[in-house]
């Protein structure tokens, strides 16, 4: 995986949303496959602004409408407002000038609060430290219906396909109470039962340092290993983590 995308629609087109650390390489990348389709592609900037918003009353709170629909969109004084993801988290997104009228600034999340979210919710992302590093099915993309496994040809589709169906998905995407120290996105981690992984996201709230780490799926025949393992305590995620059929 080079980037994790999260697509909005809007009435100036499509909003893609990613961390800035990997636009410029991503943009590139995307770029290539524009043949002779009438598609432009390119960094937003100041023009549109972005801000996350946890729960229903929060929305309401923001005099914004709550959508009933898991993926509607809705325009509101020129404010997008999108429910992307499962439970009751929103993306509000629109000219900056217009969000700067309404109360939905005030009612955003901050950026770690939203991560935190993420963490909980065992929804991941991509940063420039961990590009590269995973397969989808690592990530637990294809338990949060988040791949197609009937769209026609795209880069990386065979191994996409041959994993889901041939093989035996030996790595996922796990949940971990840290204990106090430095940590940091890509890192490496050695778990007490042999287990070894890298961080894909880590906050630290309230005295808590919580994160997603891809680590394999079985401990047997995993030796300990040499230097001092993690104290490090495995959390329950909202989904379970299975094989495919």
């Amino acid at each position: 995986m080079l980037a994790l995308i999260y697509l909005l629609p809007h009435s100036s087109g499509v909003a893609a949303i990613l961390p800035r650390e990997i636009l410029l390489p991503t943009l590139q990348r995307l770029r290539k496959f524009i043949l002779r389709a009438k598609v432009q592609i390119e960094d937003a900037g100041e023009a549109l602004a972005v801000a996350g918003v946890h729960g229903d009353a929060a929305l309401l709170a923001a005099g914004l409408p709550v959508p009933q629909d898991a993926q509607a969109y809705l325009e509101h004084d020129g404010i997008g407002v999108a429910r992307v993801r499962h439970e009751n988290r929103f993306w509000v997104i629109g000219d900056p000038r217009k969000l700067a009228h309404t109360q939905a600034g005030d009612a955003a999340s901050s950026g770690e609060s939203w991560r935190l979210a993420d963490i909980r919710a065992g929804l991941p992302q991509v940063y420039a430290a961990t590009s590269e590093a995973f397969v989808a099915q690592m990530l637990n993309l294809d338990l949060l219906d988040a791949i197609s496994f009937t769209k026609g040809c795209y880069t990386g589709q065979e191994i996409i396909a041959r994993t889901q169906h041939l093989g035996r998905i030996k790595r996922r995407l796990f949940r971990l109470l840290l204990p106090p120290g430095t940590w940091s996105v890509g890192q490496a981690l050695s778990l007490a039962d042999g287990r070894q992984g890298r961080l894909t996201e880590v906050i630290e709230s309230g005295g808590r340092i919580e994160a997603l780490a891809v680590l394999p799926i079985d401990s047997a025949g995993i030796e300990s290993p040499a230097g001092a393992p993690v104290a490090a305590t495995e959390l329950p995620l909202p989904y379970a983590i299975s094989q495919p059929a």
